[in-house]
C-alpha cells in the first residue's frame, strides 16, 4: 500500500515579520512543515507551526530551530528606516554569519536569503537593471551597506563540493518595493502621512519609473529558487531580482494607494535637485546637533533619490533559471492590500 512522503521541513528566520509571515503561509500551502524563528512571537499564532524565540546572534538559540530542516529562509532584518548602524550590523552582518555557521553545524543544505535590490542602487537612475550591476559604492545608507555585506556572506558560503567541506547551497533574492497585507512600513507610513495632509508633494516631474512588488510574488520567487537549489544547479551561489515585472511611475503607486483610501493624490511638484540639496544640508545639521537633540528629517537624501529617480529591474535571469513569473498583477496586489487595511483599521 502506497504511503504519502513525509512533508519537507523549512525554518523561516524572521517568520513573524511582514514578509516572513507570508512566506510561512506560502510554505504551508505548498505542503511543507514549518518552523519559525524570531526575536518576538506574533499574537496570531498557528498551531501547525513550531515557534522558536531567540537572538539570531546566539548560535544556541538558532540550533534548535534548524535541526531537521531541509531549507532555511532568512528574512530577518531591521527596517531600512531604522537608521541604526549598530543594529544593522548586529542583525544583517553578525546575525547572518552566525546563521551560516549554525546551518552548517545543523546539516542544513539550502539557505535562501532575502537581500534587496538596493545593494546595487547608488542614487542614480537604474533602468531594467540586471544582477551583474556592481554593488553600490559608496552605499547610500547603513542599511544598504550591511545588506551588501550580508549578501556577500551568504553567496560566498555556497559550497556544493563535499571535498571542500559540508555542502551548503545558497541563493539571494533581491525584491524591490515590497507591499501587501500586514505591511508594517511602506503602506502604513504613506497612509498616516496622507491622513495628516503630508502626501501633497511630487519630487521631480513624477514620471520616474520604479518597481513595486506584491508580497506574494516575492514569496513565490523565494520558493521557486529554493526548490531549484541542487548540487548541479546554476542557481547555487547566485542573486536574482524578483519584482512584479511591470514597473510604473513612482507617483502612480502613491496616488493609487492614497486615492484607494479616499485621500487626494499628490499634486504639488518640488524640484528634485533643490530638495536633494536641502536634504543633504538637513542631514548635516541633524548630525551636528545629535549630541544635544535627535532630529529625524522627513526628507533624507536616500528618500529623495528613491522618490525622484528611475529604479526598476529585470527578472529575466529568474525567468531563465527557475521559471519565475508573477502570480499576481500590480492591480490585483493593490486591490488586496487596500481591502486588507480597510478591514483591519
Amino acid at each position: 500500500m502506497a504511503t504519502d512522503k513525509p512533508a519537507r521541513v523549512c525554518t523561516v528566520i524572521g517568520g513573524c515579520g511582514f514578509l516572513g509571515r507570508h512566506m510561512v503561509e506560502k510554505l504551508l500551502a505548498s505542503g511543507y512543515r514549518v518552523k519559525v524563528f524570531d526575536i518576538n512571537r506574533n499574537d496570531d499564532t498557528n498551531d501547525s507551526i513550531t515557534y522558536y524565540t531567540g537572538d539570531i546572534c546566539n548560535k544556541q538559540d538558532l540550533l534548535s530551530s534548524l535541526q531537521g530542516s531541509d531549507i532555511v529562509f532568512h528574512h530577518a532584518s531591521p527596517p531600512a528606516a531604522a537608521n541604526d548602524e549598530s543594529l544593522f550590523n548586529k542583525v544583517n552582518v553578525e546575525g547572518t554569519q552566525c546563521l551560516i555557521e549554525s546551518c552548517i553545524e545543523s546539516g542544513v543544505k539550502r539557505l535562501v536569503l532575502t537581500s534587496s535590490a538596493s545593494v546595487v542602487y547608488n542614487g542614480s537612475d537604474i533602468k531594467n537593471g540586471t544582477e551583474d550591476l556592481p554593488y553600490a559604492h559608496p552605499p547610500m545608507d547603513y542599511y544598504t551597506q550591511t545588506k551588501i555585506i550580508q549578501e556577500k556572506l551568504v553567496l560566498d558560503a555556497n559550497n556544493t563540493d563535499e571535498s571542500r567541506g559540508p555542502v551548503l547551497m545558497t541563493v539571494a533574492i533581491r525584491p524591490h518595493g515590497i507591499f501587501g497585507p500586514h505591511d508594517r512600513q511602506n503602506i502604513p507610513v504613506v497612509l498616516n502621512a496622507a491622513k495628516n495632509g503630508k502626501m501633497k508633494f511630487i519630487i521631480g516631474d513624477g514620471k520616474n519609473i520604479v518597481d513595486f512588488t506584491y508580497v506574494e510574488n516575492v514569496t513565490h520567487g523565494h520558493l521557486l529558487a529554493a526548490e531549484a537549489l541542487h548540487e548541479d544547479s546554476v542557481v547555487c551561489g547566485q542573486a536574482y531580482n524578483i519584482t512584479n515585472d511591470e514597473p510604473l511611475p513612482f507617483n502612480g503607486y502613491i496616488s493609487q494607494l492614497v486615492v484607494g483610501f479616499g485621500y487626494p493624490p499628490p499634486s504639488i511638484h518640488l524640484p528634485f535637485h533643490i530638495i536633494l540639496i536641502l536634504a543633504v544640508l538637513l542631514g548635516w545639521v541633524s548630525w551636528l546637533l545629535s549630541p544635544l537633540v535627535t532630529i529625524r528629517p522627513l526628507f533624507t537624501p536616500m528618500r529623495v533619490r528613491i522618490a525622484g529617480t528611475y529604479h526598476y529591474y529585470s527578472c529575466q535571469k529568474a525567468k531563465d533559471h527557475f521559471n519565475y513569473k508573477p502570480i499576481f498583477t500590480f492591480a490585483e496586489g493593490m486591490e488586496k492590500s487596500i481591502q486588507h487595511f480597510k478591514n483591519n483599521n
